[in-house]
């Protein structure tokens, strides 16, 4: 595993944080750069995205979330981990 060189961003007034120079020079981050936003417990995770697709591969898992709350209720946050590990899986494995 690569670590990087720690830095601290600021959220501004308007909940915007500038990533850190180095940081959007090596993974190429430029202006219109579109970035997957996830929370999860008390980190925020960015990952860098190709547009190409991701809307219909999006489209798939919330189908698959929204068809099973329709079936059972609600779900919990391992519910739908579990629904986008086997989305995963199976693309992994197609490939």
């Amino acid at each position: 595993m690569e670590y990087e060189k720690l830095d601290i961003a600021v959220v501004s007034s308007k909940g915007q944080v500038v990533i850190p120079q180095a940081i959007r020079e090596k993974l190429g981050i430029k202006p219109q750069t579109k970035l997957l936003v996830y929370g999860y417990k008390d980190a925020v995770i960015m990952k860098k995205i190709e547009v190409h697709g991701i809307e219909k591969e999006l489209k798939e898992v919330y189908k698959k979330v929204e068809d099973k709350i329709a079936r059972y209720g609600e779900l919990v946050d391992e519910e739908i981990e579990k629904i986008i590990q086997e989305y995963r899986e199976r693309k992994s494995s197609s490939a």
